[in-house]
């Protein structure tokens, strides 16, 4: 039995499926050897018949539950949470469509990234550059499932939701954009006095390091292991405990956020986004891991670069 929207909608191949984003699913999926039966309530039937790729739904009445009880009674039914380790595994390595998807997307969201920073000002407010990252990503038929906006006066904030404050010198920008289910996240700087913040090089090297790790294969608890030593190895030894580190990404932003106790081993086609972090630095794409290597996915080659262990990895963008 399906009723999240990140599993609903990776099982129907990347159908909407929440009304308020953020909200509930509006679809529900059992899932039977012979067949499957999806549930919606009858508001949504046509849209989702016409415009999500479903071939059939029973449009249930809206004042009823969406998954009946005796779905919730019957023994022989699995739920989600009881299959959760299951079901992560099965979608954690991607389709050959969902990375097609994958790649257009983060080159997309990247781009508009781009767009939004090159015309920033010092006197904008974070609000301002938020609204127009929104407006961006839904002319792209993407959804924003994230957006961080910190000015000068705000960078220690590792979640800094925007405000009316004005960007000042120097800027963070941070989108999680979502289209057919996906979500791709991907993290900005732009200055516009100034040098590079002494942090930026070492936090750089933490996050080549996390890279070099995250192949097919490898258990992520190792790979977690090699990105602690790294942040103790570049003068960064407590920063990792101010803020989670990302991992796996897909349907969900992280799927899951990797901690010590955090079990499993990297698929094939995975996708990853890794955020290291300190006081105001932060590095952040979505990657896929391969067994050629990692493939960049929000990667626009308009923003300036530096190469970093064979990889072109974001500067901050001096306006």
């Amino acid at each position: 039995m399906l009723e999240t929207p990140a599993v609903v909608s990776w099982y129907l191949g990347g159908a909407r499926t929440s009304v308020p984003l953020g909200g509930a699913s509006v679809v529900a999926v059992l899932v039977g050897r012979d067949g499957d039966e999806v549930r919606c309530h009858v508001m949504e039937a046509e849209r989702l018949i016409a415009e999500e790729g479903i071939t059939d739904a029973t449009a249930v009445d809206w004042m009823q539950p969406l998954v009946p009880e005796e779905w919730r009674r019957n023994p022989r039914i699995r739920s989600e949470e009881q299959l959760e380790s299951e079901l992560r595994i099965v979608r954690s390595s991607l389709t050959e469509i969902e990375a097609d998807r994958y790649r257009t997307l983060g080159a997309e969201v990247a781009a508009a990234l781009t767009t939004v920073a090159a015309a920033t000002r010092p006197g904008d407010t974070e609000r301002s550059v938020a609204g127009d990252l929104a407006d961006n990503l839904f002319s792209l038929g993407a959804e924003p499932v994230v957006l961080l906006v910190a000015g000068a006066s705000r960078v220690g904030y590792r979640h800094p939701l925007p405000t009316a404050a004005a960007l000042g010198e120097r800027a963070m920008l941070v989108v999680g954009a979502r289209r057919h289910g996906l979500i791709v996240n991907l993290t900005r700087w732009v200055q516009f006095s100034g040098s590079e913040h002494p942090g930026e090089s070492g936090i750089r090297t933490v996050e080549a390091d996390v890279l070099d790790a995250t192949v097919p294969g490898a258990a992520i608890a190792d790979v977690f292991a090699v990105l602690l030593a790294s942040y103790a190895a570049n003068g960064f030894p407590d920063e990792w405990r101010h803020h989670h580190q990302g991992g796996p990404t897909g349907y969900l932003g992280r799927d899951p956020k990797v901690t010590l106790s955090t079990t499993g081993v990297i698929a094939e086609r995975q996708a990853f986004a890794w955020n290291p972090s300190a006081q105001g630095v932060k590095v952040e794409d979505t990657v896929l891991a391969t067994s050629a290597g990692i493939e960049l996915l929000t990667r626009d080659p308009a923003w300036p670069t530096v190469e970093v262990a064979g990889r072109p990895r974001p500067l901050t963008m001096h306006l």
